[in-house]
């Protein structure tokens, strides 16, 4: 049976924490946070202590407000940082504090806001980078965590074990986020096994899984367009595509009468349309059946080289995109390769965590991190995104995958 004093000892608590976070009160946050976590969150409003550090520099006068308020997902604005400096200085130093104790960078209050979320919407763009950083390095350690396995005796094991159930423990509540898609943990849909084995529908503008969740829609041909013209951007090279979904582009790069063009694809219903549509019989055109897991290796083996390519999957982390361009790129991109002589590029659609600006923001320096680690320049064009919403393109779709007003497009080549 639970003891109503504990819960009203641990309410007070939190809520002494919340102050202290909202009056940028270090000396007390250091002593509460003895006994507490700063990860600790208020019930009825679900801000943690960094929610309340951020949310306390919101502008007092309605005009203050209307200038900070922006666009959701436009770019941070810097007005309410020069009308309260003091108090974002403050609040800057509370937020290194919370986050140097623990404090979780994308925890989302009962308005699906994440501090950082809130920074943004205030135009505090220094607490929103803080966050976004935060975000970064916690990914970051993550994926390392995930990556090497500790090594010793079984006394020095333990102890490893221990230091990393710690440091899992600090950032509980990372989100993982599909490759151009918002993750939905806890949803087995959007796994990569129930993916291939679920019926696909195909519509004029769209293309839906079993579940009703959006593989591929047609808003994305201006962006592919411009990948297509940077990837190829003249006609006879070589290209490969990973995830031929709706076609889009495919199409696209059969326009620019490549020498040949390989896709990759592992739905059957997409792999069965792919053939009634005639695209085995297209000029230079190749198709491989399967989850490309399996068949670049064997691309790799033969010695396949191309001048681009281009990577699209559904229902995959953004680990297998990692692995993709970390293993197996160097191997299938000719670095001789190119129109203009300077090696081949390579693309992919960058949808990461395109359910949040800041999430956004988060993978788009993962992914160049991680890129740059493996022996590659990015460079990236920004594209405007128009309003989904207003258009209706989310009619009929379970959940949408894009709510950005712009869209980072990158192209990579081999450093140097």
């Amino acid at each position: 049976m639970d003891d109503p004093a504990f819960d009203v000892e641990t309410d007070l608590q939190t809520q002494s924490i919340l102050l202290a976070a909202a009056n940028h009160d270090i000396p007390s946050l250091r002593n509460l946070l003895r006994n507490s976590s700063a990860n600790v969150q208020d019930s009825e409003t679900g801000f943690t202590p960094l929610h309340a550090a951020i949310a306390a520099c919101e502008p007092d006068s309605e005009e203050d407000t209307q200038q900070s308020k922006g666009h959701t997902n436009g770019d941070t604005k810097s007005a309410n940082e020069d009308a309260k400096p003091h108090e974002v200085e403050a609040a800057n130093k509370t937020i290194k504090f919370l986050f140097e104790n623990g404090a979780i960078w994308n925890d989302l209050d009962v308005n699906g806001e994440t501090p950082g979320c809130i920074a943004r919407r205030l135009g505090l763009k220094e607490l929103y980078e803080l966050c976004v950083d935060a975000g970064v390095r916690a990914e970051l350690l993550l994926s390392r965590l995930d990556e090497y396995q500790p090594l010793g005796d079984a006394e020095s094991d333990e102890e490893s074990d221990e230091d990393d159930t710690k440091a899992e423990e600090e950032m509980e509540g990372i989100e993982v986020v599909d490759i151009g898609q918002e993750d939905v943990q806890g949803d087995e849909s959007t796994e990569n096994p129930a993916y291939l084995a679920s019926t696909l529908t195909f519509d004029r503008d769209r293309l839906l899984d079993g579940s009703a969740n959006g593989v591929m829609m047609e808003w994305e041909t201006t962006l592919m367009q411009r990948s297509a013209e940077l990837l190829l951007p003249t006609s006879g090279l070589r290209v490969l595509n990973i995830g031929h979904g709706m076609g889009i582009i495919d199409g696209i790069f059969q326009e620019k009468q490549p020498k040949s063009h390989h896709i990759i694809e592992a739905h059957p219903d997409v792999i069965k349309r792919l053939k009634e549509q005639g695209w085995h019989e297209k000029p230079g055109v190749v198709i491989h059946e399967g989850r490309w897991q399996d068949i670049v290796p064997g691309l790799v083996e033969k010695g396949e080289l191309f001048d681009a390519i281009y990577f699209d999957t559904f229902a995959e982390e953004y680990k297998a995109l990692r692995e993709f361009f970390t293993e197996y790129v160097i191997g299938l991109l000719d670095p001789a390769g190119g129109s203009d002589g300077e090696g081949g590029r390579f693309g992919f659609f960058n949808g990461m965590g395109a359910d949040r600006q800041v999430v956004y923001d988060v993978y788009n320096k993962i992914v160049e991190i991680d890129l740059f680690e493996a022996g590659f320049d990015t460079e990236w064009e920004t594209i405007s995104v128009p309003n989904l919403d207003e258009q209706g393109e989310w009619e009929g779709v379970r959940r949408k995958y894009w709510v950005l007003e712009n869209y980072k497009l990158p192209t990579c080549s081999f450093i140097g």
